[in-house]
């Protein structure tokens, strides 16, 4: 190559070297200049608006308002006024009624349960005041005693009925057939507390007997037959009249029987 080539190109080079450096310084200053403006970017504060100004409100004419009440949490409490009572009318007195009753009913047992028409009205003695007149069932119960029983006509005024544990009251009767050797006849088998008799419209079978005087009183109800013989003397065998079986026969004797053993204790006897 000759001197002539080189020389242009050394200076073409060294032409272009202050341009590049040039570009480079720009570049520099334009990368700080955006920087720059980033981070004023990111430290400057918001604005912010300003505060309004409060508005003072007009002023209101003067009202006369009245004292506001006291809540039921500040006001102190006052018992409440009691009710003005009215005064408790007089019981009003009943006059009896014209027809009205009274029964007293005494025992010989102190503590006897009265009951009247099968309900309890106290223990004997008992007052029972305004009762309507008629009949009445008077029933009484002690222990150690079987309950007697007694139906009393009530009459208007007071009337005192004595019911006695102690007593001793029977009167029992059953319709009978009596059948002997020579025939038989029919009537009625009566006992009271004096003793047993029998009634019948042939005077050769009638009888009465105190019960000292009989010597055996006894029902078969297989034989459907009491049997009854008077003490050294004659035998009865009685039959139901309208029955084929023995229960009347044997109602009639307990009722008997059990008077004898209460009369037998010292029992007083009713007439």
């Amino acid at each position: 190559m000759s001197v002539f080539d080189e020389t242009p190109a050394e200076g073409a080079a060294a032409s272009r070297a202050p341009l590049v450096v040039a570009g480079l310084v720009a570049l520099l200053v334009a990368g700080s200049a955006i920087w720059m403006l980033s981070r004023d970017g990111e430290e400057r504060p918001a604005t912010t608006a300003a505060p309004a100004t409060p508005t003072r409100p007009a002023p209101e004419s003067p009202v006369a308002t009245a004292p506001a009440a006291p809540t039921s949490e500040s006001a102190p409490r006052r018992p409440a006024a009691p009710a003005p009572t009215e005064p408790a009318a007089a019981p009003v007195a009943t006059a009896p009624r014209a027809n009205a009753a009274t029964l007293v009913v005494e025992s010989d047992v102190a503590g006897a349960s009265v009951f009247v028409d099968r309900e309890f009205v106290g223990t004997a003695p008992v007052t029972l005041k305004d009762l309507a007149p008629g009949s009445k069932r008077v029933n009484l119960s002690a222990e150690g005693f079987d309950g007697i029983s007694r139906t009393v006509e009530v009459a208007p005024g007071e009337q005192t009925v004595t019911m006695r544990f102690k007593e001793v009251r029977l009167n029992a009767t059953t319709d009978v057939a009596h059948k002997h050797g020579m025939g038989g006849c029919e009537g009625t088998l009566r006992a009271t507390v004096d003793g047993l008799s029998y009634e019948t419209s042939n005077k050769a079978d009638a009888f009465t007997l105190r019960y000292e005087q009989v010597e055996s009183f006894e029902v078969n109800y297989l034989e459907k037959n009491l049997r009854v013989k008077q003490r050294g003397g004659k035998t009865w065998n009685f039959t139901d009249r309208d029955a084929e079986n023995a229960d009347r026969l044997f109602v009639f004797h307990r009722d008997v029987q059990a008077a004898r053993d209460k009369l037998a204790k010292g029992f007083a006897a009713a007439r």
